[in-house]
């Protein structure tokens, strides 16, 4: 997959170029907009937008592009841009960075005939590359990784958010399972984490976008991590429709127990209100 590999190149000097835009304007964000109750849009979001916009439609002007603040962007011209579409988030954190908080990411994720084919997480803060390709391993900052092997969900430390009416309750039971759960404010970057071993698993039970989870659920999974939705079916198709997506990403040997924990705290149920 020779191109895929010029694809990857392409992929992490933008979001390098993105990160620098991100680092440079850290703790001087100069206007904030509200998306929603919970969500804001900084001048700095919409800079480094436009920045990967551009550089894709100068490199790939025949390929589709999906990003968070602007929507879908149609392939202009010719079968190659249909089969090819770019998902970006240009600042996955965003409460965080506005706060001051260094821990947010850009994402940029490659999908290729339907299927996730790229996927790069960079964090500025850390200078922190996470990467792979559908056929490759993952890496962080060019070594290969993978998913951790502790033998006891006890010893686990997992990135856990059930959203939803009685979400505090059902995570409080799942804690109990594990030695402790983190929700850090960027579902990208601690999907991510999972590659490498940082965070044990990842679970939230709805509330994510494609643009969160296509560069970083293809990272987790080429780690030799499962991911799957909450019903352990495939999490790509579900995000790739454009729903509300549900990932649950950790070790193969332990993922099935993981997931019966979260149907015994009621995490599905959840998930459908």
């Amino acid at each position: 997959m020779i191109g895929v590999r010029e694809d990857l190149d392409f992929a992490v000097n933008l979001a390098r170029q993105a990160g620098a835009l991100l680092r440079d304007s850290y703790e001087k964000v100069e206007r904030i907009d509200y998306k929603s109750k919970r969500d804001v849009v900084t001048d700095v979001d919409l800079r480094s937008e436009a920045l990967v916009l551009d550089a894709i439609r100068q490199e790939y002007p025949t390929d589709a592009i999906l990003a968070e603040e602007s929507g879908k962007h149609e392939s202009k011209a010719g079968a190659r841009g249909a089969q090819r579409l770019w998902i970006i988030d240009p600042l996955d954190g965003t409460v965080n960075y506005a706060n001051g908080i260094p821990y947010y990411c850009v994402s940029i994720g490659l999908v290729v005939d339907g299927r996730p084919a790229v996927g790069v997480i960079f964090d500025p803060a850390r200078d922190d590359l996470f990467t792979a390709t559908a056929d490759g391993p993952a890496c962080l900052n060019e070594e290969a990784v993978e998913a951790s092997d502790k033998d006891q969900l006890g010893d686990w430390v997992i990135s856990l958010a059930i959203v939803g009416r009685g979400g505090l309750t059902a995570e409080r039971r799942v804690s109990r399972a594990v030695r402790i759960p983190r929700r850090m404010g960027s579902a990208a970057l601690s999907l991510a984490y999972v590659a490498s071993g940082r965070f044990d698993a990842f679970v939230q039970n709805g509330g994510l976008s494609p643009w969160d989870v296509a560069a970083a659920g293809l990272i987790a999974e080429r780690s030799g991590a499962r991911v799957t939705d909450l019903q352990g079916g495939e999490w790509w198709e579900m995000a790739s429709r454009g729903r509300t997506v549900s990932i649950v990403a950790a070790p193969q040997r332990h993922h099935g127990e993981l997931l019966e924990i979260l149907t015994a705290a009621g995490a599905r149920e959840r998930e459908r209100t």
